[in-house]
């Protein structure tokens, strides 16, 4: 397999790269009064403007190229097909297929997805209805009045995200909790104002092996069984999520009570699946289906629109030019809408557990920058918090800006306070200013020569920051779909152009196994030799601290 590295688009870009560092974004917009007519991309409820990037229609045209010699087409066509692109797990990766409008067949391994996913989603509407109209009984004849969704990772995150992005779209029928974190404060906190005849729990693993969902699992059943003094109540309040049936039944829920999940979606791409019953529950299944549609209505944008004119592909490329040509190694995700303060970390874990990798699909090591650290926090927050680092730190961070048109929860004033910063943010990123202009306005304002000489060089900022602004009409059900889809198709082509296994995670194995070896040993009196002296150390210390 031939390396990225010698393909002549590569070559091209490295080549740009070393000269357009030179440059300044205030000389590109001065030579070019159309340049957010040429990189900008307008859908129906949607603009990218990424106008605001060390690109021209020279290093656009290399990035194209990239793509197309890539193959990122082709291979797009082979994900949508169902083919087991994930070469390491041999595995289709069928997210897409989870919100897909066609009835078209679409075969793996022998099972007809599309008729697989409409029997989970028709399951799906008649329990979220049967149990928001009151019809589902806990054990003691009364209503549920609130749901408990027990996972990790990508059984919370996609989920807890959505539904803190929609909450003003609830009808609050009920309410919706999430446990993730298997210190064990979080769930007595979650608990303790509970009745546990009125809690229904959601337990969302793919295996039904993971340890901390699972010990989250055995308390609630502890915590509802010294309530009915009856282990048969566990049948009307817990339902799961898995593709591991047989644990689901072993741990004591009932066949009918099981959601399937298939080994074609990862955990951190599932929230379109049963993964998302918390999110069914809370806002209505009428509405989770808008959700599944503006996804889809991205996935249709991302195969049907040249790639010059395809949001995720070009997000994509200008995320490989930022890191791989341009070096920067981290991305921020700045939402300007309180709705959606938990994205960055749903986009941390979808980014870079998907490609923060070091190994090419060969299995040879990469000497390329692959993807940046993802990170991030509501934009006002982190303008009083880090964006001095942002805009005058030695490093440079390209940051994706989001915001919205419309306010979900309009205040007088508010919306237009919160935007003028969100514009303005951008645009001071990529002007700066310079010692002259600093030194003209310290004059201006009678400063003398001595302060002036002082304090100018601290006021100067270079800019020349890279910013990509997402502005969405509104955020609703559908836009919110559009907008995660958007990054999951551009997590794709990252992948594809930097040749990596963006569908597993095999770096999260690793700590598990080590985790459940030392688990057993802080319940016994040993210490594994195995042990470098430091951890040896630590866990007896902990050990020793236990018992004093």
């Amino acid at each position: 397999m031939s390396s990225r590295q010698s393909l002549d688009s590569w070559k091209k870009l490295v080549s740009l790269a070393k000269e357009k560092q030179s440059q300044h974004m205030n000389d590109l917009f001065a030579e070019d009064t159309q340049r957010f007519d040429k990189f900008s991309i307008e859908l129906p409820k949607m603009l990218l403007d990424y106008s605001k990037n060390l690109i021209d229609s020279e290093v656009m045209t290399a990035l194209f190229s990239l793509a197309n010699e890539c193959e990122v087409t082709q291979w797009r066509e082979k994900m949508f097909a169902g083919e087991k692109i994930n070469k390491t797990e041999e595995r289709a990766v069928l997210h897409t297929a989870l919100r897909r409008s066609s009835k078209a067949p679409l075969w793996v391994d022998g099972e007809n997805v599309t008729l697989s996913v409409a029997n989970q989603l028709a399951k799906m509407e008649e329990f979220v209805d049967s149990v928001r109209q009151g019809h589902w009984l806990g054990y003691s004849g009364k209503r549920i009045t609130d749901i408990v969704n027990i996972g990790v990772g990508g059984s919370n995150l996609g989920p807890q995200m959505v539904t803190e992005a929609l909450k003003h779209y609830s009808d609050n029928s009920v309410n919706v909790h999430y446990v993730s974190n298997v210190d064990g404060a979080q769930i007595v906190e979650i608990l303790r104002p509970l009745d546990p005849e009125k809690v229904l729990f959601i337990v969302s693993s793919k295996t039904f092996t993971t340890t901390e969902t699972m010990t989250n699992a055995k308390t609630a059943i502890k915590w509802l069984t010294a309530s009915s003094f009856d282990d048969k109540s566990v049948a009307k309040h817990f339902v799961a999520v898995t593709a591991n049936k047989e644990n689901a039944m072993s741990f004591g829920i009932e066949a009918d009570n099981i959601f399937d999940m298939w080994d074609w979606v990862g955990g951190r791409f599932s929230l379109w699946s049963a993964i998302g019953l918390a999110i069914a529950l809370d806002l209505g299944f009428d509405k989770f289906k808008e959700l599944l549609d503006g996804a889809n209505e991205m996935d249709q944008h991302f195969v049907d629109a040249p790639l010059e004119n395809n949001m995720p592909a070009v997000m994509a490329l200008l995320s490989v030019w930022n890191t791989t040509f341009l070096g920067a190694r981290s991305q921020a995700i700045l939402p300007y809408d309180q709705t959606l303060h938990m994205l960055a970390a749903y986009l941390q874990q979808a980014e870079m557990e998907s490609n923060g990798k070091s190994v090419s699909w060969d299995g040879n090591e990469i000497d390329y920058p692959t993807v940046p650290s993802i990170w991030g926090e509501l934009g006002i927050n982190g303008q009083h918090a880090f964006y001095q680092y942002l805009h005058q730190s030695n490093n440079v961070v390209p940051a994706d800006f989001i915001g919205s048109v419309e306010s979900v929860t309009p205040v007088q004033g508010h919306h237009e306070t919160l935007m003028s910063n969100f514009f303005a943010q951008t645009q001071a990123l990529m002007t700066g200013v310079n010692e002259a202009q600093v030194r003209e306005d310290l004059k201006a304002k009678g400063r003398t020569d001595e302060y002036i000489n002082k304090v100018a060089p601290h006021k100067v900022h270079k800019g020349n920051r890279p910013t990509n602004t997402l502005l969405l009409k509104r955020i609703d059900p559908r836009t919110l779909g559009s907008l995660i889809a958007l990054y999951e198709n551009k997590i794709f082509v990252q992948g594809i152009i930097l040749q990596i296994c963006s569908f597993d995670q095999w770096g999260v194995e690793l700590g598990k196994g080590l985790a459940a070896s030392i688990q057993a040993e802080l319940e016994s009196d040993d210490i594994s030799k195995s042990h470098d002296c430091s951890t040896a150390h630590l866990i007896a210390y902990y050990k020793n601290a236990t018992r004093s």
